[in-house]
């Protein structure tokens, strides 16, 4: 990363020729390993698998022709996941699989998601197995049986990664997505699905927006304030309205969303290895949850939909290029050590919403 960070210090970022739809295809077809038949997460810098990065993007590519290389890149993890003995959050490029920093719990909801969205019956069959055994094991690892709810007395990985949550809001998504996608494929579940769903919204709903976690902070985030939605916990209009109203009014949307919190200060304690991003998880602008929140607008309010896709479209072509994390002022990400990461597989969603 330091060493990348250097050449964009002296050269710039990448600059793709075309529209901001030419460049998102080019970057997709950068993302896209052929000796080892995967995605990565970028061309820059994060040239790993991770299963979050590459299951929130699943039904995108999908969607736009790129089914068989979503069925290769699930079969290229699940090799690799098999062999190591568990799903992990990444896999390196010399084909390591690890957590970072912690467990996810993520990786499993968002591996099934893929196979869910790319219709991969050849995978389960392949990997049933291994899927069963770590079900199982996500069961006894993060579920709380007495709640409903992912354990609290303990961190996970999550979108926020360096943040050590408390059952977050977010993490609990995931584990309805999981319930709710393993229903869908007709495979094993020990998950009663709406009794998660009805204590996800008893614990964090607070009548005007979802708590972050179970510390119950009075800080909107904006992770918490979207993937209750995008995972299908709740698909009322009026939380929804309720939700925006409060994202706005802490100017998380501004220049353009989504933020995860409004200022610096943290909220949580961090994981050290935050120390050396200088808080590029606190009130920065993150290209895949903002997304992830338009994915959302788009169903609820077509007008800020169209602003917001329009913003994300402007961006590309400015930069000529799709990159990770923006500074709370819109400009590009940057700190003495780490320079925002470049071409980036999530601009498969910015596609998919601006052409669906």
């Amino acid at each position: 990363m330091f060493r990348r960070s250097l050449k964009v210090r002296r050269n710039g970022f990448e600059r793709y020729e075309g529209n901001p739809e030419k460049i998102a295809e080019n970057i997709i077809e950068d993302c896209w390993n052929k000796d080892k038949k995967y995605f990565q997460v970028s061309a820059g810098h994060f040239n790993e698998f991770y299963s979050r990065d590459f299951g929130m993007c699943a039904d995108a590519l999908v969607s736009q022709g790129h089914r068989k290389q979503v069925i290769q890149t699930l079969d290229y993890a699940l090799n690799h996941f098999r062999n190591h003995g568990r799903i992990t959050t990444s896999i390196s490029p010399d084909g390591i699989c690890f957590d970072f920093p912690y467990y996810g719990a993520d990786s499993l909801p968002f591996i099934i998601k893929a196979i869910r969205v790319s219709g991969a019956d050849s995978i389960i069959r392949k990997y049933k197995d291994f899927l069963d055994k770590e079900i199982r094991y996500y069961y006894r690892t993060v579920f709380n049986k007495k709640t409903n709810l992912v354990r609290s007395d303990r961190h996970f990985s999550s979108m926020k990664d360096y943040a050590k949550r408390q059952s977050s809001c977010y993490s609990n998504c995931m584990l309805f997505m999981l319930a709710r996608d393993l229903g869908y494929l007709r495979m094993k579940s020990p998950f009663d699905i709406e009794r998660i769903r009805e204590d996800i919204i008893k614990k964090f709903w607070n009548g005007s927006y979802f708590y972050d976690d179970t510390s119950k902070s009075d800080v909107v985030t904006g992770d918490a304030n979207t993937f209750p939605f995008w995972c299908g916990v709740t698909d009322k209009k009026n939380y929804f309205i309720l939700c925006i109203s409060e994202l706005e009014r802490a100017g998380l949307t501004r220049p353009f969303p989504l933020k995860y919190t409004a200022k610096k200060k943290k909220i949580h304690s961090m994981h050290l290895a935050e120390f050396f991003s200088f808080g590029y998880e606190r009130d920065s602008i993150w290209m895949h949850l903002g997304l992830c929140f338009i994915d959302v607008v788009k169903r609820f309010d077509p007008i800020r939909f169209e602003t917001y896709i329009h913003q994300y479209g402007s961006l590309i072509g400015k930069h000529r290029n799709f990159l990770e994390v923006y500074a709370k002022d819109g400009k590009p990400f940057r700190s003495p050590l780490y320079i925002a990461d470049e071409s980036m597989l999530w601009v498969s969603k910015y596609l998919h919403l601006k052409n669906s």
